[in-house]
């Protein structure tokens, strides 16, 4: 529902100001049931997969799925709201819900067994009934999350919110995504009158949030006017745009601006670099012959080193020295990219050239991620003389350096799209960097796995020489 009022409002009319009708819930009650909704889809999942694992194997007795289902239920309902899997997020995005719901369940399931061992009661216990209820649950919850969110975000028309704004004259701003729009003329921030704050209640009862416009000197008295309003209250300040702040902080005593963070939490860090690290081992040794086999081949076709060290930029636009093998002739390496390799370039070897094709020669880059210097998806790591249409990344677009609050990858999201190959124009770096800033603003685990095996269909891929 979007209303906006041409002028301001009498103040008798402001009680009369209704976000709803009687034959609509508010957005509050509205998510308060979709939230509900969420948990008792949860627990059918949940429940559901166990009892249909017990027909699918009966051997074990009627009552170990209920027994099993309502141990694993309370552990799992408790972390999945220690994790926020059932706030407003998990609607607004569905790999977080989806991420969050699984997450929570493995969790459950792993105290479930340290539990069962501890007591060593285990041996009651079905460990195939546990395993195929598990493995049950964990698709089941993913799918139906999925399903829900998609729902819940129709239902809602996209915003999950009541934004009410409250504009002084002269003060409207150009963006109309607000739910109700109030000429601040029928209030007086500065004045003490409990009737006006009466209005106010009545005009924000079922707001979540309000935010006010207003001339930089009355921002105090709003801020006065609003803190006991019980809604999430902002003030609009436009010339802080530039600093592009996050949030409110202190330091000394004193307000600051915060202005940046990183993309992962301290826990995320650890998962993404025990995924990193496992993968990475696995993938080495299992791709040894592989590698050996073309290290031999660039040795034999050509004089020079096996691998081609690049320094490049890292995390927190830390350098790095970054291995590939060496696909040129070893005196015609460029070792800034001043000049982007081009299709049919006569520096590549033939072995150079299958490689390339093929993506075998980023596989060094593992070594990269074992040193912890990269990451196995992550933003592309970028050399320092490498241009776009004759101009250095950063002069493209300043938005070039914020790539740069995680590791770089092995892949990414904007390989995976096909932005691959050589920067001619402005815009084949602006892809990349848009699906960089993407993926850094909506990382989950789950979209590492995603990518990684989307990563296959474009190993060979036209822009790949």
């Amino acid at each position: 529902m979007n209303v906006e009022f041409g002028r301001p409002q009498e103040a008798d009319s402001l009680p009369r100001l209704q976000l709803r009708t009687k034959s609509q819930p508010s957005r509050r009650t509205l998510r308060f049931r979709l939230h509900l909704s969420l948990i008792l889809l949860d627990i059918i999942c949940i429940v559901g997969c166990f009892f249909v694992a017990e027909l699918a194997y009966p051997i074990v007795g009627p009552q170990q799925w209920v027994t099993i289902s309502f141990t694993v239920l309370p552990l799992y309902l408790v972390i999945a709201f220690a994790i926020r899997a059932y706030s407003v997020e998990v609607i607004q995005n569905v790999g977080t819900g989806v991420g969050r719901a699984v997450r929570s369940y493995a969790v459950a399931a792993a105290a479930v067994l340290f539990i069962a061992f501890y007591l060593k009661s285990s041996e009651q216990m079905s460990r195939a009934l546990f395993a195929i209820g598990s493995l049950g649950s964990v698709v089941v919850l993913g799918f139906a999350r999925a399903w829900f969110g998609r729902t819940a975000r129709s239902l809602l028309g996209g915003n999950p919110y009541t934004v009410v704004l409250i504009a002084e004259e002269g003060r409207m701003p150009p963006s109309n995504d607000f739910s109700v729009v109030i000429m601040a003329a029928a209030f007086d921030p500065e004045s003490q009158d409990p009737a006006m704050y009466d209005r106010l209640a009545n005009a924000l009862s079922h707001a979540d949030r309000v935010v006010v416009s207003c001339a930089p000197e009355r921002r105090n008295a709003w801020v006065h006017m609003l803190q006991g309003a019980n809604v999430v209250a902002e003030i609009l300040a436009p010339e802080l745009a530039g600093t592009r702040p996050m949030a409110i902080a202190r330091a000394a005593g004193i307000p600051t601006l915060v202005v940046a963070r990183g993309p992962l939490s301290f826990p995320d860090r650890i998962l993404k670099r025990a995924f990193d690290t496992a993968v990475a081992l696995a993938a080495t040794v299992f791709l040894s012959p592989l590698l050996l086999l073309v290290a031999l081949a660039i040795k034999l076709e050509s004089r020079g080193p096996v691998f081609f060290v690049q320094t490049r930029i890292g995390r927190a636009n830390q350098q790095f020295s970054m291995y590939k093998f060496r696909s040129m002739r070893a005196e015609l390496t460029d070792a800034n990219a001043d000049k982007l390799t081009s299709r049919n370039d006569d520096r590549v070897t033939r072995v150079g050239k299958l490689i390339r094709a093929t993506s075998i020669d980023e596989l060094p880059q593992l070594f990269n991620v074992l040193k912890g210097e990269m990451s196995i998806v992550g933003p592309r790591p970028h050399a320092l003389g490498a241009r776009a249409d004759a101009k250095l990344y950063w002069e493209v677009d300043d938005r070039y350096w914020h790539r740069h609050a995680a590791k770089p990858g092995l892949t990414g999201l904007a390989q995976v799209r096909g932005y691959r190959g050589a920067t001619n124009y402005d815009v084949d770096l602006l892809n990349r960097l848009d699906a960089d800033l993407e993926y850094l603003a909506d990382w989950t685990i789950w979209r590492d796995l995603k990518i990684i095996l989307l990563t296959f269909r474009v190993l060979m891929h036209k822009n790949a020489f």
